[in-house]
């Protein structure tokens, strides 16, 4: 590839660095965007894992949350985002008998119904209401905020109630969920939120938990987490097609060694060529832009997640009766009572892998068949996303705690299946199990991401804190969350202030900001 020189280079191809493109090509910008694997999307991909099987996974990102409806608009991508039938089922075994948390989609008789079986009375079902209407309201006011510029604490803290913003902002989120819940298990099941990606007690200080339970809860007000007709790669592939349609040039296969900041542009390496911006977008790492620009890294983050991709011949059934396309139609809870999150934390602190394992599982095929492809009746995909798995426990024996992970994953889900998992496994041409499994290891290793951390590091607020200097918003950069040290470089992925997660949002406030400078 030649040399050129352009508006605006993007270092990364992710979903953040096709937005970002898309937007500032269709403001006339030139664009080129670099994408060191030989696909864009990053970990928004669909991709047929198993030899000789049509099936299409989304192998990394699963679901869609965050991402504004106001981008799929402006950008008029060709999405369509489909709601699950179900929100959740948690299986467990209550005096020796299998049953389990029923949450429908759309809360009605059957939810209430379910508590109140559980938990013998009706005051769980009025707690999880009265909790998660203050979350919605605080959904409300922070999600329109997302598409300006980094608002006040206070701006948003005055438009909430205060026991919301006291129990999500000020303090650890465990306080809330004991002095709001009874229930074990539904403590548990609100908990959960708060520790997808993220290795942390629910008492942590440092309110990493809150934050993650935030981002989890807020999307376009809501907080719904939706399937991506086509699998996530069909997010990228429209996003790909509104930057080049706009006129964006994408150049994949291309591996930055290093940015060079000099009065007047920005020079961008490759081996073998190289580019001149006059503003560059990192959608990479933190830690990998500081590398490219010749700076100390530092330590990297740690990834904590245990992904399991499967691909099932038949859904098996549950030993509570209830009927499997119901309760794997949304989000399974497997070990996740809020005693058992408590114990895994602590034996993963400790170094010892979880046993149970708590994770939860998704199928996404019941909500978008359209990804099985030519597969026998009664296929289906499976994932799997387990909980307080941090990069270190696989550091000494990779490949052997990787295997004693699954089989305790899979031992979890067991527990409250008729069906074995393992007799329900489809085989690939070769005839193995269409089984695959990624630790922070892997996902470092596939996705270029350090540590494996999904979210490239620790989420932040997203918002000011009260203490911030006006002086420290003298850019457009800084006022939308996307500055670094060097004002032609500019965050544009999950390591912007407001990122993590597939939302888009790392590009649109990187796209933003240049538009402004």
């Amino acid at each position: 590839m030649s040399s050129g020189t352009y508006d605006t280079v993007i270092v990364g191809g992710g979903h953040n660095g096709l937005t970002a493109a898309a937007y500032l090509a269709r403001a006339g910008q030139s664009v080129l965007v670099l994408e060191r694997k030989d696909v864009v999307g990053g970990a928004a991909v669909s991709e047929a894992a198993f030899p000789g099987v049509d099936a299409r996974l989304s192998r990394y990102s699963y679901l869609v949350s965050l991402l504004p409806e106001q981008v799929v608009d402006d950008l008029d991508l060709d999405l369509r985002l489909v709601s699950r039938a179900t929100a959740s089922y948690t299986p467990v075994v209550r005096g020796g008998t299998p049953t389990g948390l029923f949450v429908e989609h759309e809360e009605g008789a059957a939810t209430w119904a379910s508590f109140r079986a559980l938990t013998g009375g009706d005051a769980e079902y009025a707690a999880w209401c009265d909790f998660y209407d203050e979350v919605a309201q605080l959904a409300r006011v922070v999600a329109p905020s997302l598409l300006g510029p980094l608002p006040t604490a206070a701006s948003l803290r005055n438009e909430v109630p205060e026991t919301i913003w006291r129990d999500l902002v000020e303090r650890p989120l465990g306080e809330a969920i004991e002095r709001r819940f009874a229930d074990d298990t539904v403590r548990g099941v609100v908990a959960t939120d708060a520790l997808i990606g993220t290795f942390a007690s629910l008492h942590d200080p440092s309110l990493v938990q809150n934050r993650c339970f935030l981002y989890h809860l807020i999307g376009n007000g809501t907080g719904e987490w939706r399937v991506p007709v086509g699998g996530m790669g069909a997010v990228t592939d429209a996003l790909a097609r509104a930057a080049t349609d706009a006129g964006a040039r994408i150049e994949t296969g291309v591996e930055v060694t290093g940015i060079r900041a000099e009065p007047g542009a920005t020079e961008v390496h490759w081996d073998g060529g190289s580019a001149v911006a006059c503003r560059v977008l990192a959608n990479i790492a933190p830690t990998v832009l500081r590398r490219l620009l010749g700076a100390p890294e530092g330590p990297a983050p740690e990834g904590a997640q245990l992904k399991i991709n499967l691909l099932l011949s038949r859904l098996p059934r549950l030993r509570s009766g209830v009927d499997p396309e119901q309760a794997f139609a949304g989000t399974l809870h497997l070990g996740e009572d809020y005693s058992q999150l408590g114990a895994a934390y602590d034996a993963a602190a400790a170094g010892r892998l979880p046993d149970p394992m708590p994770g939860e599982v998704y199928c996404h095929s019941l909500s978008d068949p359209s990804i099985l492809g030519d597969v026998p009746p009664g296929t289906h995909t499976l994932t799997y996303f387990g909980l307080h798995t941090p990069a270190s426990l696989f550091a000494a024996d990779p490949a052997a705690t990787k295997d004693e992970a699954v089989r305790r994953a899979l031992a979890a889900l067991d527990e409250h299946l008729l069906d074995p998992i393992e007799s329900c496994l489809a085989r690939d041409a070769a005839g193995n199990p269409c089984l695959e499994a990624k630790v922070p290891q892997d996902v470092e290793a596939d996705l270029g991401m350090p540590g494996g951390h999904i979210f490239h590091g620790d989420l932040g607020w997203p918002w000011l804190a009260d203490d911030v200097d006006p002086a420290d918003l003298d850019t457009p950069a800084a006022r939308w969350g996307v500055a670094t040290e060097i004002g032609s470089v500019l965050m544009c992925g999950s390591g912007s202030q407001r990122g993590g997660a597939v939302s888009g949002l790392g590009g649109y406030h990187a796209a933003r900001a240049v538009l402004e400078g």
